[in-house]
């Protein structure tokens, strides 16, 4: 793949322009990724931006995105490919028509291979690489890592019937995890690492400025303090990035100029995520064990 992007300026600069903002440690991951052409891992807590970096990464380079989401029994057929076996039985009736017989190396050609996730990035043929996001592998079993070695490792894809197929200009890979199991150590040996942490308050509030722009000064300051004690409180689900905006786009939404106390109560459905957390968020607002809402101190 040709690099567009020759430094980790380049990549925190195109980013920052499709709104998506990253620290130095973030911009060096990302740069290395593509300058290297090695899958990259990202892992941190949920809400703080994982899949949001591949899908602002493929804006970006102008690239497609492809997204391959992971779960409890996810199957190579669903992942890599499968065959198209409607169209086979097609064929088989039409050749008996014909009074004709069809062997396995007439069935199993690409005519009837049918491209999944994995195959679809390693054979696109557009003018950019596509970008693969490979969304939270930790959901998926141990057993689907191994499928994934070749691809990670060599960018290609064996299929008995057929042979190899390899990527002729290897897809941007950005795999994700939020740590619910420890991944295999192949898996972790294929890729360039990153760990993503929950941004620090300035970078916070920047962020909020761009994905919330109807809120005000006063109420961005206020949240980013606010969601970073809510954080030290011993929660099921602290809230990340994700929430934070969309508890900042809820209290926008109600006209709230200001962080006060009754406008956190109104608006935790998008902060506080169990029964559990609620209760907490409440007992400390109440408590004033977050500080008062809306001050700095």
């Amino acid at each position: 793949m040709t690099q567009p992007w020759t430094s980790a300026d380049d990549v925190r600069r195109e980013l920052d322009a499709v709104d998506y903002l990253v620290d130095d440690g973030m911009a060096t991951a990302l740069h290395l990724a593509l300058t290297l052409e090695q899958p990259l891992l990202l892992e941190g807590e949920p809400g703080v931006g994982k899949t949001a970096a591949a899908k602002a990464l493929a804006r970006a380079l102008g690239a497609d995105l492809i997204r391959l989401q992971c779960y409890e029994g996810l199957t190579a057929s669903e992942a890599l490919y499968e065959w198209n076996y409607q169209r086979q039985l097609l064929a088989i009736r039409l050749a008996e028509s014909r009074h004709e017989t069809l062997s396995d190396a007439d069935l199993f050609t690409e005519e009837f291979l049918q491209e999944r996730p994995i195959l679809q990035a390693i054979r696109a043929k557009g003018p950019v690489a596509p970008v693969l996001l490979i969304d939270e592998i930790d959901r998926a079993d141990d057993e689907f890592e191994a499928l994934l070695f070749e691809f990670l490792g060599e960018a290609s894809v064996t299929i008995p019937e057929i042979g190899t197929f390899v990527a002729q200009r290897r897809p941007v890979v950005v795999l994700t995890s939020n740590r619910s199991r420890e991944l295999h150590d192949a898996l972790r040996r294929r890729c360039l690492y990153h760990w993503i942490d929950f941004p620090e308050p300035t970078r916070a509030a920047d962020i909020l400025r761009r994905a919330v722009p109807a809120a005000t000064e006063p109420l961005i300051g206020s949240a980013t303090e606010f969601v970073g004690r809510v954080r030290g409180l011993d929660l099921d689900k602290p809230p990340g990035m994700a929430e934070t905006i969309d508890w900042v786009s809820a209290l926008a939404a109600l006209g709230a100029a200001e962080l006060v106390p009754q406008d956190v109560v109104r608006s935790l459905s998008a902060l506080a995520k169990t029964p559990d957390d609620r209760a907490s968020i409440i007992a400390a607002v109440e408590g004033a064990t977050l500080g008062q809402p809306g001050s700095t101190g």
